[in-house]
């Protein structure tokens, strides 16, 4: 099976390099938008790839026709997409047409990553039934970009997902377990919000699912995220307590103490029935995932 994995330079696109490189019945073409940060340059294909290019999509579709596209190349920066409406829109909405129009033309089954962010925070965990509600742009360019596949795509599967963390060792952008981390380690003082709840998800784990997904070519909307529901606040508690730092230096605050551009959905998280019985997913623990950091850190650390 050929893949090709759009966004291959950002952390999922790491964990899906990581995966795929391995498997001798997988042929990986990996693009982004300039250079290959992957550290070891071999097993696959890097290609170079806008996907806000329309003539490029096009190209590179046509020259290597792959099997699966899976799509994990966005605008992801929630605040940034409240203030740069054109970029996210250019990213998260018209580059998705683009590759689902491109899919279309050489039979490929496309996975598009997309978000809890689409909804409105009222309840949860959600099933992927769920009607969408988006708070934020983010929020709506990312709906909008759902509704663009399900309407025009031919073979298509939408993975929704929550909170990634993980560690690569070329970390162009930071996530909440590794922001807790250092900052508590440089002993600064953190306020927390105590009113958003999530099941976040190890990226390791994120990759697996889209994996199973392209293996099957399944089809619909899954819900792959974490399995442990918590609030914010006891991700970041449940990080001070593992790496055993200082948990008086965190503080407790509500969204609405904790000034942003762009709303956040109080509640979300994702029950996993329907990705555990048809893709026999399972995800790690949220210890186990930050088990599995700790190891890949010190590696890291080695490495430099």
């Amino acid at each position: 099976m050929k893949i090709l994995v759009t966004g291959s330079n950002g952390l999922l696109g790491h964990k899906l390099t990581d995966l795929y490189k391995t498997k001798s019945n997988i042929e990986l073409i990996a693009t982004a938008k300039g250079v290959d940060r992957y550290p070891a340059k071999n097993g696959y294909t890097y290609k170079s790839l806008d996907i806000c290019n329309w003539e490029e999509v096009k190209n590179v579709m046509q020259y290597y026709k792959p099997d699966v596209v899976i799509n994990t190349a966005a605008m992801t920066n929630v605040d940034a997409c409240e203030t740069e409406q054109e970029a996210c829109d250019k990213l998260n909405v018209d580059a998705v047409k683009y590759l689902v129009n491109e899919c279309n033309n050489i039979n490929a089954h496309f996975v598009h990553l997309s978000t809890d962010f689409i909804f409105d925070g009222t309840h949860g965990p959600l099933t992927e039934n769920e009607k969408p509600n988006p708070l934020s742009y983010y929020g709506r360019s990312k709906h909008l970009a759902e509704i663009l596949i399900m309407e025009n795509s031919t073979s298509w599967a939408i993975v929704r997902t929550v909170l990634v963390y993980g560690i690569v060792q070329d970390m162009s952008r930071s996530n909440i377990v590794l922001w807790a981390k250092n900052n508590l380690e440089q002993g600064k003082s953190l306020n927390v919000v105590g009113d958003q709840f999530r099941t976040p998800t190890l990226a390791e784990d994120l990759a697996q699912g889209c994996a199973l997904i392209a293996e099957k070519k399944a089809k619909g909307i899954y819900n792959i995220s974490g399995k442990d529901y918590m609030s914010v606040f006891d991700l970041v508690y449940r990080v001070a307590d593992y790496w055993k730092l200082d948990k008086s230096l965190l503080n407790i605050s509500s969204s609405e103490g904790i000034k942003q551009p762009a709303k956040r959905p109080p509640i979300t998280g994702f029950i996993l029935g329907k990705a555990i019985n048809d893709l026999d997913y399972h995800p790690h623990s949220f210890e186990e995932g930050l088990k599995l950091m700790n190891e890949q850190l010190k590696s890291v650390i080695k490495s430099i």
